[in-house]
């Protein structure tokens, strides 16, 4: 073996790694977050919870990514530990999956059928589909499939290039000697943990030592504890993980480290003790990528059947390791920086803490315009903890998003990353008002000041012009289709015209009132204050519906884009004049009533 060839063996090793690493992130982002709210929503069920995490893992053919998302929900609270154990040991048995495409590889065979499963013969016609899809679909989720294709078609070239490079290394000893050091299963165990520890991939590893197994030289008895280790290996990427997390985060990442260590030395006993009674012959057999697949797949099933009755068990082992500390309180953090691993859902996360922050913002203002007519000091404390609660919410989520921006995000999670970066310091400014109208209630009541039955009356149509405002907002920015979302946006800019002008006339009267005597200065400003900050509220309701309108229309000219609407779009003046109709004032400014 020369030099060329350890340049080939690298250069394979790479492209396997990459094409892997490709694969799964393509498979995820084409799953949008949907696969990681399943686990979320289904695991009561400890065998369900196998069967989810096995079906999970299968897809994006990556055990870690799936244990660090379940460390991650633990640790955001989303998830029990209890619930993680089954999706845990679920990973392990899906992570198989890998190693029985790799070893399609070693087919042999003359038949059409034979030759088309071979992964050289079918991997070129997945690249130049692949390739194709890629550079003329017009659909992002249909070049996202070409992506995984071509990733598939690298992972199986580098696959390739790395059994052919190793392939002289059957004839030379020192290589033969190396592995026969292997047969002690201490070492085999080891050295299959450090290499995955390192690629911090299972079924890297594992493909690592099915492309070994081309020279031939590779026996059973030195391959089995080889993948024992690298089932213990795997662990470290969660291990890594749970770092600063809370303590049952901690455990999760504990119990996939005993879980896969009981399991390595329950099998090995077991393995060992039946060949010292039967002595098996296969043992001294030379092992190909086939047998290492089937090795691979009976150790994670037969360690799953066996240690999914102990869950409890496991569970009580972690909480042993990682005992509970009474004089600290654990925090739960709602957007866990391991979901960033997996942006889609991350996104996901985002959009659910972005809903609560809209509905806890509008709660506010309908409780403090309440507070107007009548003071309550339980309502007064829930104002009072929203606010504080959109705060936290809007540093949260502006950092996260930050972060969540450098990630690769397809075309559609990167819009909605944009709608929440433009609209969540919106939502916390309605809070903010609500905060606003609040301090005025308690001056009202306070004071026991009330407004003449005109004023009363003109404050509560600009009052529910604004609710209205503010319901077609929330409803628009959390509304399922894209396309009701925009009809609600649309409306909230026409009604934000109208609270314009209603906020106009009401200054008008207003003034009209202090002039005629029939107002004091000092309610004056009361009833300035409170129009003002109804008028701010559907200010910020009208930037929300904004964004949503111009990211559809891939326009941010705010200016230009409502100058145009309002001059050419006849749907607009036909909106318009509806909502002028609805709240037109009852009174006009002299005191006669309106033809309303």
């Amino acid at each position: 073996m020369d030099i060329f060839s350890v340049f080939t063996l690298f250069g394979g090793l790479a492209m396997f790694l990459y094409g892997m690493n490709v694969m799964g992130d393509g498979l995820e982002k084409l799953g949008g977050g949907r696969f990681e709210s399943i686990l979320e929503r289904l695991t009561m069920n400890p065998v369900k919870g196998v069967f989810l995490g096995a079906l999970i893992t299968a897809v994006i053919q990556s055990s870690s990514a799936t244990t660090v998302m379940v460390v991650g929900f633990v640790n955001s609270g989303i998830m029990r530990l209890s619930q993680a154990i089954g999706i845990i040991m679920g990973a392990n048995v899906g992570t198989t999956i890998t190693s029985w495409i790799l070893s399609l590889s070693g087919i042999s065979g003359d038949s059409f059928i034979m030759q088309l499963c071979k992964p050289s013969n079918f991997t070129p016609v997945l690249a130049l589909i692949g390739i194709i899809m890629m550079m003329f679909a017009k659909n992002e989720s249909k070049k996202t499939v070409g992506n995984i294709l071509i990733a598939f078609a690298v992972l199986m070239f580098g696959m390739d290039k790395m059994s052919a490079a190793v392939s002289p290394l059957k004839d030379v000893p020192k290589f033969t000697d190396i592995l026969v050091m292997f047969n002690n299963p201490v070492f085999g165990v080891i050295a299959g943990a450090l290499l995955t520890a390192v690629i911090q991939s299972s079924s890297a590893s594992v493909g690592i030592l099915q492309a070994l197994s081309a020279t031939g030289k590779i026996r059973f008895g030195a391959a089995i504890p080889i993948i024992m280790g690298q089932n213990i290996g795997t662990c470290v990427t969660a291990l890594i993980s749970c770092i600063g997390t809370n303590k049952n985060a901690k455990r999760a990442a504990v119990v996939h480290l005993y879980f896969n260590i009981i399991g390595t030395f329950l099998f090995l006993i077991l393995f060992y003790s039946i060949n010292a009674m039967f002595d098996l012959a296969f043992v001294n057999d030379t092992v190909n990528a086939f047998y290492i697949a089937v090795v691979h797949t009976i150790f994670n099933l037969s360690t799953t059947l066996l240690l999914l009755p102990f869950g409890k068990v496991l569970e009580k082992l972690a909480v042993m390791t990682i005992p509970d500390d009474d004089t600290r309180k654990e925090h739960i953090n709602l957007l866990d920086e391991r979901f960033l691993q997996t942006p889609s859902y991350a996104v996901e996360r985002c959009f659910v803490i972005a809903e609560n922050m809209a509905y806890t913002a509008q709660e506010s203002i309908l409780l403090a315009v309440q507070s107007m007519k009548e003071y309550s000091p339980e309502n007064d404390e829930i104002i009072v903890g929203n606010e504080k609660i959109t705060d936290k919410y809007e540093d949260m989520l502006g950092s996260y998003l930050v972060k969540l921006s450098s990630k690769d995000l397809s075309v559609a999670d990167s819009q909605r990353v944009s709608v929440l970066l433009h609209t969540i310091g919106d939502f916390e400014r309605i809070a903010d008002y609500g905060l606003s109208i609040l301090r005025i209630a308690r001056e009202i009541n306070t004071k026991k000041i009330t407004f003449s039955e005109k004023a009363t009356e003109e404050l509560s149509i600009l009052k529910d012009a604004v609710e209205e405002a503010l319901e077609l907002t929330v409803g628009c920015f959390t509304a399922a289709d894209w396309n009701e979302a925009i009809e609600k946006a649309e409306k909230v800019e026409v009604l934000e015209d109208v609270i314009d002008a209603l906020r106009t006339e009401l200054k008008k009267r207003h003034i009209k009132r202090l002039q005629d005597g029939r107002c004091t200065i000092e309610l004056g400003f009361i009833f300035s204050d409170y129009i003002g900050s109804l008028e701010k509220v559907s200010d910020h309701c009208l930037n929300i519906a904004l964004c949503l309108v111009q990211i559809n229309d891939e326009s941010y000219d705010i200016h230009s884009y409502i100058k145009k609407r309002r001059k050419s779009d006849a749907e607009y003046r036909n909106d318009y004049l509806e909502y002028s109709k609805k709240y037109e004032m009852p009174y006009s400014a002299s005191g006669l009533k309106t033809n309303k």
